[in-house]
């Protein structure tokens, strides 16, 4: 049998040709792709059925002409880190019932690889940005965000400029330092990332984070025992941290980290030392991410909500695109400890 030969029809399917095949005016399904507030249920199943048959795709290029791409742009620095994946799903189920697609821009931990790429999305004309803990100046944060609806995920400085969502990281702290103080731990570790007040951002996690652990420790009358060591959020910044801290003179019985993929790094370097968890040290992670709960971990470790960050962060960055201006949101998470068998009472020494 001869193949069809016949030319097929190439002209692009137009949001007029929609408009038309559902009955409806253009203005009606332009509301619809934009899934403003007021259309109806009706509405919306109609134009989106004339889409589907049409297998209209809307043309980039030409929204971004007209003010409107339909593109997010998400900044992150490590895709390695599980906690970004729990945030990237509250992003897209949020995002699920609109026109709009995510990218995504895994930048490295570098403040001018970050802000490269958070120049490259603005340069895209992307319709807004979810910054993740960025490491890019909070001055260019600041200036792209006056021209760029903008939401920042984990810095807890305020600003009229952009949205934030945040977790109470120095309560998160406070929950593991009394939970290892319980179990009977007086030498207790922190493992950070290398946070500076003087690096514009005053409140980044890993500050907050560490101020909430060394209240803590002077809470329960510790203080001249805490230790906080600086690491990238990584497996091998966890690894090289917990060979440190384990090969020292004075051991720690207990090693909280401010993520979960650096405790396993730190669980790594146990193993290699011969030293077993929670048997020889107790280990707390950050996070909740999935891999803390899988049957050969067992990491206790904080869960402070990171797909409800993410969908948080999607819905006020949404309504910042559609117009909102007149005021600044901050949303708060409150963290809490989930307690599996990665800590334990301190062995005798």
């Amino acid at each position: 049998m001869a193949a069809d030969s016949s030319p097929r029809n190439t002209k692009r399917v137009t949001i007029t040709d929609v408009a038309r095949h559902a009955g409806v005016s253009t203005a009606a399904v332009s509301k619809v792709m934009r899934n403003a507030y007021g259309v109806s249920p009706a509405m919306q199943e109609r134009v989106r059925a004339a889409m589907a048959e049409l297998e209209y795709r809307p043309h980039a290029a030409a929204r971004g002409m007209r003010g409107r791409t339909y593109t997010i742009g998400v900044l992150l620095d490590n895709v390695r880190n599980a906690f970004f994946a729990d945030i990237l799903d509250g992003i897209r189920e949020e995002l699920a019932d609109s026109e709009y697609t995510v990218l995504i821009g895994a930048a490295g931990f570098g403040a001018e690889e970050q802000a490269r790429t958070t120049r490259a999305m603005v340069d895209r004309q992307m319709d807004g940005l979810i910054l993740i803990a960025p490491a890019t100046p909070r001055s260019e944060v600041l200036s792209t965000a006056a021209e760029t609806p903008t939401v920042v995920i984990g810095h807890h400085d305020a600003s009229d400029a952009h949205d934030s969502v945040t977790d109470a990281d120095d309560l998160g702290a406070g929950l593991v330092v009394d939970h290892l103080v319980g179990l009977g731990h007086r030498d207790i570790a922190l493992v950070s990332a290398a946070g500076s007040r003087t690096g514009r951002w005053q409140r980044p996690p890993e500050i907050a984070l560490a101020d909430g652990y060394l209240k803590a420790m002077e809470r329960h009358g510790l203080a001249g025992r805490a230790r906080v060591h600086h690491a990238a959020y990584s497996d091998d910044g966890g690894h090289a941290a917990g060979l440190t801290l384990l090969t020292g003179d004075e051991r720690p019985t207990a090693i909280l980290t401010g993520a979960d993929i650096a405790a396993l790094g730190v669980y790594r370097a146990a193993a290699d030392l011969g030293l077993s968890i929670p048997g020889d040290v107790s280990l707390v992670g950050y996070n909740n991410t999935a891999i803390a709960s899988l049957a050969p971990v067992q990491l206790t470790s904080v869960d402070q909500a990171g797909h409800t960050m993410g969908a948080a962060a999607a819905r006020m960055l949404i309504e910042r695109v559609e117009g909102r201006r007149d005021r600044a949101m901050q949303t708060t998470m409150t963290p809490r400890l989930v307690v599996r068998r990665s800590t334990a009472a301190p062995r005798a020494r």
